[in-house]
């Protein structure tokens, strides 16, 4: 697929189904408008970021992959501490597995002909983990607010 105009709608589904996971798994019972709002916003800036950027399609599946990856590896943590396990800093530890990852994918790659080993790449890997943990973790945390703001309401009638 070296076509790029190929790619790009396939890339903007991908995109949209890494917000839709982050969507979903930060917001996952039905709250007011506010929230969504929030997640469109999120969204638009998410689309508007990595759109402009004028990034090739090697670099756009390390996106997708490793942000996908991120989410579900800090979602499986926090499903884990939430019952009764102890894991530190889910968020942390998930950026971190996910990074290890992309690095061990580049490591693999060094005795293989046609593949070299990119630091770049890595960093890369490190900066879709990071930005989909952050995005998942903000709605979350939003949502836990409105639920305590919710509370504090109730509390004065």
């Amino acid at each position: 697929m070296q076509n790029r105009h190929a790619v790009t709608p396939l890339f903007i589904l991908a995109l949209f189904l890494i917000v839709a996971t982050a969507l979903t798994q930060g917001l996952k019972t039905k709250r007011k408008h506010t929230s969504w709002l929030i997640g469109i916003g999120l969204f638009a800036v998410y689309l508007l970021v990595l759109l402009r950027m004028l990034i090739p399609d090697d670099v756009r599946g390390h996106l997708l992959e490793y942000g996908v990856l991120a989410i579900f590896i800090f979602e499986a943590l926090k499903e884990r501490k939430r019952n009764g396990r102890k894991v530190p800093r889910p968020a942390l530890l998930a950026i971190g597995l996910t990074a290890g990852m992309g690095l061990l994918d580049e490591l693999i790659q060094i005795p293989l002909p046609h593949r070299v080993f990119d630091w770049a790449d890595v960093w890369i890997d490190f900066v879709a983990a990071s930005f989909c943990v952050i995005v998942s973790w903000a709605l979350s945390w939003f949502r836990r607010y409105l639920d305590w703001k919710k509370a504090q309401r109730n509390k004065l009638k």
